[in-house]
C-alpha cells in the first residue's frame, strides 16, 4: 500500500516527527560510557508515553523477527547494524552505538535513527562509516523531489555509499510510512535513475542508507532480531523520514 497524505495532514506528521528527533537527541545526550541498553529502552518508553505517543515497536511482529520486538527502541552496537533488541550491555569508551526510532503520534508514524560514538574515543574506521550514511542521506533526500523517482533517490544513496567503498546489502532499506510504519514504495540504498514509482506531494518517506565496513552478508542473533555484518565488522545507519511536498523534501525528524 502506497499511502498519500492530504496537506491537512502535513502538520500531524511534523509533531510526529518532531518528537522522534527530540527523543533521538535527548537520548543521545544522555548515553556515555557506562549507560546499559535496558536504561535507554526505559527512557525512550517514558519520553513516549508522556508525550501521548504509541511506540511502533513493542507489538511489531514481522516475518523476519522472531516474535513480537518487545521494546520501544532499536539499539545497535558496533557489529549490529539493524533492529538491535535492547539488552543487558553496557557501553564502553569507542562504541558505535545507533538508535532508530519510530513512533506514530495523531495517527502518523516518523522514523528515524542515528549513529554515533560513546566517549572520547573515535576509531576512524567507525567516523567513517558514520560520515558516509550521513553524507548518503542527504544526497537521497536531495533527489526526493516531486516528479523524481524512487529510483533516483536509490541511485543518490547508492552512489555516495559505494564512492566511499561499500558494499550495499539490498535486504533492507528504505520504505513509505504513514499511518502505519512500513509501507510501499521500498526504497533501496541502491538502484538505477528513472525507475521505480513517482514521487507526488504527500508521500511521506523513510530514507536510511546503512553500511558494514567489510560485507554485505548479515547474521541474526539468538534473540530472533538483532541482525550483525557476518565478519563482526563495524556498522552504522543513518535515517530520516521526509515529506513531498511542491517544493521538495521536507525533512521532518531533523531536531527543533
Amino acid at each position: 500500500m502506497i499511502e498519500i497524505l492530504n496537506p491537512t495532514d502535513l502538520p500531524r506528521a511534523r509533531e510526529s516527527g518532531a518528537l522522534v528527533a527530540d527523543i533521538l537527541q535527548t537520548l543521545r545526550s544522555r548515553c556515555g560510557v557506562g549507560t546499559n541498553l535496558l536504561d535507554i529502552n526505559r527512557w525512550a518508553q517514558a519520553m513516549i508515553i508522556d508525550a501521548g505517543a504509541q511506540s511502533c515497536y513493542v507489538d511489531y511482529e514481522p516475518s523476519f523477527g522472531r516474535g513480537p520486538f518487545g521494546h520501544y527502541i532499536c539499539t545497535s552496537v558496533n557489529d549490529a547494524v539493524l533492529h538491535g533488541r535492547p539488552r543487558d550491555y553496557t557501553l564502553v569508551n569507542g562504541d558505535l552505538l545507533t538508535l532508530d526510532l519510530a513512533v506514530s503520534r495523531g495517527g502518523v508514524v516518523a522514523d528515524s535513527a542515528i549513529s554515533f560514538i560513546v566517549g572520547d574515543v573515535e576509531p576512524p574506521e567507525s567516523v567513517a562509516l558514520i560520515d558516509a550514511t550521513e553524507r548518503a542521506l542527504s544526497a537521497g533526500i536531495a533527489a526526493a523531489e516531486p516528479g523524481a523517482r524512487v529510483g533516483d533517490i536509490s541511485h543518490a544513496i547508492g552512489s555516495v555509499l559505494s564512492e566511499a567503498g561499500y558494499l550495499i546489502n539490498t535486504e533492507f532499506g528504505g520504505h513509505g510510512v504513514g499511518s502505519t510504519m512500513h509501507q510501499d514504495p521500498h526504497v533501496s540504498n541502491t538502484g538505477r535513475p528513472g525507475r521505480g514509482y513517482r514521487l507526488r506531494p504527500g508521500l511521506l518517506l523513510a530514507l536510511e542508507p546503512w553500511v558494514m565496513a567489510d560485507t554485505v552478508e548479515l547474521v541474526t542473533d539468538a534473540d530472533g532480531w538483532t541482525l550483525r555484518s557476518a565478519t563482526g565488522c563495524r556498522t552504522a545507519h543513518s535515517e530520516h523520514t521526509i515529506a513531498i511536498t511542491s517544493d521538495g523534501a521536507e525533512v521532518l525528524t531533523v531536531p527543533r
